[in-house]
This record gives structure tokens, sequence and C-alpha cells, in this order.
């Protein structure tokens, strides 16, 4: 079964979302902006969400996890939650 290991930073609007995206595609450290931003309790390790398989985050957030390249910033991704970016930092098939 597939597994990936991510980190994100939420945020409540897409113009955070897009603002914090350019400050780490800037040079700022995702784990830093995420310590410092994210809504999420993951904020304080990083955006850290450990190794997850399909299904066990919300669609939006899977599609992303399961398809796109890894160790690029992606988003802003709106989901229930609110606004994230994400990173893949690995994933197996």
């Amino acid at each position: 079964m597939a597994k990936a290991a991510a980190r994100h930073i939420l945020v409540s609007t897409e113009d955070k979302c897009n603002e914090l995206k350019a400050e780490i595609e800037g040079g700022a450290d995702f784990a830093d902006v995420a310590k410092q931003h994210s809504t999420c309790p993951s904020g304080k390790n990083g955006g850290a969400l450990g190794e997850f398989g399909p299904g066990r985050m919300v669609k939006e957030f899977d599609a992303v996890v399961f398809s796109g390249d890894l160790n690029v910033v992606h988003g802003p991704v709106k989901t229930q939650f609110g606004y994230h970016l994400l990173e893949i930092t690995s994933r197996t098939e």
C-alpha cells in the first residue's frame, strides 16, 4: 500500500497562504514558517504530519500528497479546515 510523509501549514485565508508560500520560495525555512503561522497543532513540530496512507487525510489533501512532486511547496489547497501549503517529503508506492 502507498504511504507518504508530508508537512503542512494551515491558515485561514488564501491570501495569507500565498504570502507564506512566497516567503518559503524566497528562502524562508518551511518548518520555521509553520511554527510561526500554522493554526494546526502540527505547526509546533514544523508542520510534520508523519507517515500515512491514502484515505487518512481529507480528499483534497490526499489528491496532492499522492500525486504531487516531492520536496516542492504545493498550494494553496482549500479544505474544510482552511488553506494549506503542503510539502511531500517522501512517498512509496
